[in-house]
């Protein structure tokens, strides 16, 4: 994508209200406006709240919240140019139970109080496989207790990946934490077995390699 073209993203995100761009050291030294009132102050309902993590163009934000209109659902990703798309089509699309909000993940602990949340999906993210990157995979054990922290009690973590080693690394971690997964398998498409959710929503990036590598899909909950 041209630098033209991300600038006028850029621009129209500052337009969507149903976009989050909060600084970060502003975020950092002083509380976010909706932390804990999600349900009160943005959505005036108490549905279920549900969060994509690195959700890129929001597909299965912008899907999930057709499919359930009584399911809050919430788009997380730090690219502008990405989150552009999601953001401009829910909002274009009148979704009043769709929202988005820019920055990074670590930090989405700042957004969400204790047990506000019921379900984290987490979609094709990078697997940083290298160890010295160990600490910017999205399972690793920091962001496993921050997930925890933020989901209601019986929450349910989503990770869907085209990275054996992903799939793998987390399996490993929670099951030291005794927990057994809902569901684990590094084949969906061929056993067809795995939820409706993953099994009839792709992500762009998904489509781009489905010909050339295996889905891999994990569910488990946090007892």
């Amino acid at each position: 994508m041209g630098s033209k073209n991300k600038l006028k993203r850029f621009k129209e995100n500052l337009n969507f209200k149903n976009l989050f761009q909060p600084d970060r050291d502003e975020l950092i030294n002083k509380s976010f406006k909706l932390k804990g009132k999600w349900n009160k102050d943005f959505f005036k309902n108490e549905n279920p709240i549900v969060l994509e993590l690195g959700c890129g163009k929001g597909e299965y934000t912008t899907t999930l919240s057709k499919w359930n209109n009584n399911v809050n659902y919430i788009g997380i990703d730090i690219k502008g140019a990405r989150i552009w798309k999601g953001a401009k089509d829910s909002f274009e699309n009148h979704l009043k139970n769709v929202c988005f909000i820019r920055t990074q993940i670590e930090l989405i602990d700042h957004f969400f109080s204790k047990n506000e949340v019921d379900e984290i999906w987490i979609t094709f993210p990078d697997p940083q496989q290298k160890i010295q990157r160990k600490k910017h995979r999205l399972t690793n054990p920091d962001f496993l207790k921050m997930y925890k922290k933020i989901l209601k009690k019986g929450g349910i973590v989503n990770l869907k990946t085209d990275s054996e080693f992903l799939h793998g690394y987390t399996l490993g971690l929670i099951e030291a934490m005794g927990i057994t997964p809902i569901f684990s398998n590094h084949d969906i498409y061929s056993n067809n077995n795995a939820p409706k959710e993953a099994l009839e929503i792709q992500t762009f990036y998904e489509k781009k390699f489905l010909d050339s590598k295996k889905i891999t899909f994990l569910q488990f909950k946090f007892d």
